[in-house]
């Protein structure tokens, strides 16, 4: 069984014309190992639209990855860290609040960070399971503390 962000991510590459590759630490059950990056190949995007106040687009793709997995384990309190190898950011995804329905679908709210050249950023999104185990990033914008 993929990993359905690596599923949804490699649909989406595919598209483009890019490519990915997984690492070791996600093996081809879907199990990363505990509190290990989650690391897949370089993924050559353009940078995130000026003013979004998001990370570029190579970086969120492997927080999205993060993201699925981390809602696939189901487990409350935990974070799990992510790292792109190619541009050297790093963040930890956690699951926030209880689980609800959307329009049927199981969802969850996540805070995730992102951390480049010294500066940390945060995001805030959902995730939705769109089949039995599988999750898939629905909405993620910019988090600012207040």
């Amino acid at each position: 069984m993929l990993l359905s962000g690596t599923v949804v991510l490699a649909g989406g590459l595919l598209a483009c014309g890019c490519s990915t590759s997984t690492s070791a630490n996600i093996n081809m059950s879907g199990a990363a190992g505990k509190d290990e990056p989650v690391k897949t190949g370089a993924i050559l995007n353009p940078p995130s639209p000026e003013g979004s106040g998001l990370p570029p687009a190579s970086d969120l793709a492997y927080a999205k990855v993060a993201a699925a997995e981390v809602m696939r384990r189901d487990s409350k309190d935990v974070s799990l860290p992510w790292e792109n190898p190619a541009s050297g950011a790093r963040g930890t995804v956690t699951p926030i609040a209880t689980a609800y329905r959307v329009e049927g679908e199981l969802c969850r709210d996540f805070i995730a960070s992102h951390v480049a050249d010294g500066t940390e950023s945060w995001m805030q999104g959902e995730a939705c399971r769109i089949s039995r185990g599988e999750w898939e990033v629905r909405r993620l914008k910019a988090w600012r503390r207040s």
